[in-house]
């Protein structure tokens, strides 16, 4: 799906992620914070319900942010988790996973695996629970799918990756194509990179997700700015899992830049929203 977007929609989109500069608003006061589970696995975990339901009714989204796999935000993540609880209608699970370079790979993995098994084994039913990640967290959910796979674990019932790096070889094009329309740099990706992988291969699965076999996956949204320099992995990702056999759908938001739906924590937008609706459609259609 390639949203339609007009040139004041954009703008506005570009002036609310520029505001964020100024801070982030806090959820609203009514938004339950309290931990709905005991466990949360190796890591600890921020919980986020403004749906006013259980994780044993109404499953968990597992939220797994970005930062280059190497910072955390929080404030905008506590934020972020308030507008998917409202989207998905379910509890969210923020995964504080270890962060390079101090932890490079697996441990992030590491962690948000073990954050999904500590809902299993919790009881939150596996296809209730939905794996949202964002920019790095999009390869940590990814990187978490396949390793799912290959244990013969049960996979949630869907995932979403925003803005994902798929390719940790940075071999798309639009790394190059859009190099002056994002706020994001090749130079950048490439310290990321080498800072988390620290010597694992960048070729090879789990650790860079479109190097393995994306068969047998839960469904999948991939959404992206298709003014990022990330725009090819995502278009990549989506046709190789298609083509696997995977359910893939694929929302290219044309002329938008990386993580482009951070700007609803600003104020919501046209844009924003309808990112809202989409999460509540796909999720409500794939892990219900």
């Amino acid at each position: 799906m390639n949203p339609r977007i007009t040139p004041e929609q954009s703008a506005a989109v570009h002036e609310h992620l520029a505001r964020l500069a100024d801070g982030v608003p806090a959820p609203p006061a009514g938004t339950d914070l309290t931990p709905a589970l005991p466990s949360t696995g190796t890591a600890p975990g921020r919980w986020t319900n403004a749906s006013g339901r259980t994780p044993a009714e109404a499953g968990v989204v597992l939220y797994v942010h970005g930062g280059g796999f190497s910072h955390s935000h929080p404030a905008a993540e506590r934020a972020l988790a308030h507008h998917l609880s409202l989207a998905t209608r379910r509890p969210v699970l923020g995964v504080d996973y270890r962060l390079a370079p101090e932890h490079p790979y697996p441990a992030a993995l590491d962690d948000v695996l073990a954050a999904h098994r500590a809902l299993i084994d919790q009881g939150v039913p596996a296809r209730r629970i939905v794996h949202f990640g964002e920019s790095a967290g999009g390869t940590l959910v990814l990187s978490a799918l396949l390793s799912l796979r290959e244990a013969g674990e049960p996979p949630p019932g869907a995932a979403v990756v925003a803005s994902p790096l798929a390719d940790l070889t940075l071999s798309s094009s639009s790394l190059a194509a859009d190099a002056d329309r994002d706020t994001v740099t090749r130079a950048v990706l490439e310290r990321v990179c080498a800072q988390y992988l620290a010597g694992a291969r960048p070729d090879a699965a789990p650790q860079s997700p479109l190097h393995g076999d994306l068969s047998g996956l839960p469904a999948l949204l991939v959404v992206a700015g298709g003014a990022e320099v990330l725009a090819d992995d995502a278009r990549r990702l989506a046709a190789a899992a298609e083509a696997a056999g995977t359910v893939t759908e694929l929302d290219l938001y044309e002329g938008l830049p990386h993580v482009f739906h951070l700007a609803l924590l600003a104020e919501p937008t046209a844009i924003t929203d309808f990112f809202l609706r989409r999460l509540t459609e796909w999720t409500e259609r794939n892990a219900a």
